[in-house]
């Protein structure tokens, strides 16, 4: 009897883990200018949402529903904010200015200005922050740069010399390595924090690697490609690609759900035109099964998706529809097959 109880635990734990994502529209809620990123804040009750063409940053309320203030950094008039980080245990949100190579600190929840960094870097984008090293890292697009920043004094500790384009970065190995997409470069490049030495790069010709995060277990990551509309799933130690999927056109943001499941934006294919105006169609929203590679769904977003992220509790889905001046909000529910 104990051990047919114990097989029929395992069978229901396993459905659950297994069980696919079902998503329901929560509703779509107008924001300023260009969103290009959006950022759930560490309790989920805020997402901040930075404005590449508009003075500053967005603050939208989750139990309001909408836009509740917008937040202006010194020299908000150049506009350019690119993306945005929470930093937990510091209590704080930092959002970049490409247009200034700035990145500013404000406190949370109440969002008051701590302080403005120089990245002295060109066309600051990307921030990541590791714990171990007390280190803020920002990749500056045109000087083809990555800032290291201590994040007690502010201080440019160095620069770390990258391949064309750098955008996605990832701290590694206890922040003694740091991965550094290049967009332009068509490379993914391992450095050393402390030498800025390049430890291990692999090249994929005419690639445009965007957006990096890292499994659950810490042993590999997956990166966005957008000419390729690829998805790479890749082993940390090596910079090996293992498996790959191809998703919509242009994939821009993605973030894992639950330890498994990999959301990626996909902006859709850019107007012949030019590719900073509309597309001539929504572009998708495309759901990776990380344990098989492969999509398992995918549904229509606005024009252009491009900032994309999943709350803390993994129940919440939010992105960005860069042309729209808008985001969508949808509850994920993991156990809807199990309950039928």
């Amino acid at each position: 009897m104990k051990s047919f109880l114990i097989s029929i635990f395992l069978i229901f734990s396993t459905s659950i883990l297994t069980a696919e994502p079902v998503l329901t529209k929560i509703g779509t809620f107008s924001c300023g200018q260009q969103p290009k990123q959006v950022l759930f804040s560490p309790d989920s009750k805020v997402i901040a949402l930075p404005l590449l063409d508009d003075n500053g940053f967005d603050i939208f309320d989750m139990k309001e529903k909408k836009v509740v203030k917008r937040i202006s950094p010194p020299n908000a008039d150049k506009l350019g904010f690119a993306e945005g980080l929470f930093i937990k245990e510091k209590d704080c949100f930092f959002v970049s200015q490409m247009t200034t190579g700035t990145i500013y600190e404000y406190s949370y929840p109440d969002f008051k200005l701590k302080r403005s960094i120089s990245t002295e870097g060109n066309w600051s984008k990307f921030i990541a922050y590791n714990h171990d090293k007390n280190l803020i890292a920002v990749s500056n697009w045109i000087s083809n740069t990555v800032s290291l920043i201590d994040y007690e004094s502010g201080k440019l500790i160095s620069h770390l010399k990258t391949s064309a384009s750098p955008r996605g970065l990832l701290f590694t190995d206890n922040g003694k390595s740091i991965i550094v997409l290049c967009f332009d470069g068509g490379k993914i490049q391992k450095f050393n924090t402390e030498s800025g030495t390049l430890e291990k790069e692999v090249t994929v010709n005419k690639s445009a690697m965007r957006h990096i995060v890292p499994s659950s277990d810490d042993k590999k990551a997956y990166v966005s490609d957008m000419y390729f509309r690829q998805i790479y799933e890749i082993d940390l130690s090596t910079l090996e690609i293992l498996r790959k999927v191809q998703v919509h056109n242009n994939p821009n943001t993605i973030a894992l759900a639950n330890g498994r499941w990999l959301f990626v934006s996909c902006r859709g294919k850019n107007n012949p035109v030019d590719y900073t105006l509309r597309s001539l169609e929504n572009g998708k929203i495309c759901i990776i099964d990380t344990e098989t590679m492969k999509v398992i769904k995918s549904f229509e977003g606005g024009n252009q998706p491009t900032g994309l992220d999943i709350s803390l509790n993994g129940k919440i889905l939010c992105f960005s529809n860069f042309q729209d001046g808008n985001i969508e909000l949808y509850n994920i529910d993991f156990e809807s097959d199990v309950k039928k």
